[in-house]
């Protein structure tokens, strides 16, 4: 991400435009802008070595007018405060805009987690719930695996938590392993979820997915599955993916001349989404740096990343051709590439919609907790599916009818629907 970009004002500037266009309240608005809790702690972990290493981490809760806050945990050496207030301030909306019953919240630590070992990693997720159990819960906080965090790792931190409390308590996280309490559908859930609205999109702009192509920045686990849904349910093609390399320490774009294989690449990537380059080039692939992925003639970019990475610089190398662009991350899209979608009549896919699908199958692992009672994973998907396509035509609705863009119909819903749930509480009566 670039330096100039900071996500938090970023956020703060797409939520200012929307409370002006819907004429929300000055105190109102205020409320909505900032976190109502920020958490900063240090966590001292005992490395492998002997020696004490001392990380940063941090948990922001933003508004749990709806319920229970919700939002990942990242493990990333960029981490800071502003973008933890950002992606909770993102979740708010995103949970309201699914019209699940939570709010937003977002966590991290300072930290690069390809330089720990499996104990330092442990050792450093146990050390973030013993600085944050009193205020996390299945009724307050649930927090989830993100960017640098894995399911066994929600494993460990659920472990801890339950360990503190003093009884099994599964609904404190969510995104856990299968047969830890983990959800069937949920690996695949945020990138298939930004399929289901790419597919109503291309249906809406009558767009035959079968001959679409599609540029993929990214190849983690959001990316992966919305390349292999991209190709298997909508029978269209993606021309490359891009993926940052940890061992060169910079990104890549990998494409081929016959279309990306996801599946193929799946067995040569790691679990941070670094593609075994030599593998890739043995078998066809071309290699090319990782800025190229926005300029390939594609249909659909899914920017899938990390946020800021479609801005004024990267949309001056994009294809006339682009029609779509659907926002697998959170936040890759600054507002001076949305003033450039929207005088190029760019079908935008708003980040908060487009990849709700996993805090959307993240609710449903927190109730099956709840029923201790699991489904299998074509009732999963498919109740994703219904979620995902009622709200897209929702936002869609919002945007004709008041004849604005999607990124803004979508804050629209969601704020109407976060007020009125403050405004259901009290908590405007100046009395709560």
């Amino acid at each position: 991400m670039s330096g100039q970009i900071n996500a938090f004002e970023m956020a703060q500037k797409q939520f200012d435009g929307v409370a002006k266009q819907l004429n929300l309240d000055p105190g109102i608005a205020e409320v909505l802008r900032w976190p109502m809790r920020e958490y900063s702690f240090r966590i001292p972990v005992r490395m492998d070595d002997g020696s004490l290493k001392v990380f940063q981490g941090f948990r922001v809760q933003h508004n749990d007018a709806r319920g229970p806050n919700k939002g990942g945990i990242r493990f990333h050496p960029a981490e800071t405060m502003d973008t933890v207030r950002a992606l909770a301030t993102w979740m708010t909306w995103k949970c309201a805009v699914a019209d699940i019953p939570l709010g937003g919240g977002k966590g991290g630590i300072i930290v690069d987690p390809s330089t720990l070992t499996v104990n330092e990693k442990e050792e450093l997720c146990r050390g973030w719930v013993r600085s944050m159990w009193k205020n996390i819960g299945p009724r307050n906080d649930v927090p989830a695996p993100d960017v640098g965090t894995t399911p066994q790792m929600m494993g460990w931190m659920m472990d801890e938590y339950s360990r503190l409390v003093g009884q099994y308590t599964p609904g404190v996280f969510t995104g856990k392993p299968l047969g830890g309490g983990g959800s069937l559908g949920r690996t695949e859930a945020t990138g298939y979820g930004v399929i289901y609205t790419v597919r109503e999109a291309l249906k809406h702009l009558k767009m035959d997915s079968t001959k679409s192509v599609a540029a993929i920045e990214g190849f983690g686990n959001v990316a992966q599955y919305a390349a292999i849904g991209f190709v298997e349910m909508l029978g269209g093609k993606v021309a490359c993916v891009s993926c940052y390399d940890r061992h060169a320490k910079k990104s890549f774009t990998y494409s081929h001349k016959n279309g990306v294989d996801p599946r193929f690449l799946l067995t040569i990537v790691d679990e941070y989404g670094t593609i075994d380059q030599a593998k890739a080039e043995k078998a066809g692939y071309k290699v090319e740096d990782g800025d190229a992925w926005i300029t390939f003639e594609a249909d659909v970019l899914i920017p899938a990343a990390i946020e800021g990475h479609v801005n004024a610089d990267t949309i001056k190398k994009m294809s006339s051709r682009v029609k779509v662009v659907a926002e697998g991350a959170n936040g890759p899209t600054t507002p001076e590439a949305d003033e450039f979608f929207k005088a190029n009549k760019i079908f935008n896919i708003p980040d908060f919609l487009c990849n709700a699908g996993g805090v959307t199958t993240s609710y449903f692992e927190s109730v099956q907790n709840d029923m201790n009672f699991y489904w299998p994973k074509d009732e999963v998907l498919q109740k994703l599916d219904q979620k995902m396509t009622s709200a897209f035509h929702g936002v869609l609705e919002m945007s004709e009818k008041e004849g604005v863009y999607m990124r803004d119909a979508a804050y629209m819903v969601a704020i109407s629907r976060v007020v009125k749930a403050m405004e259901l509480r009290g908590w405007l009566s100046g009395n709560a």
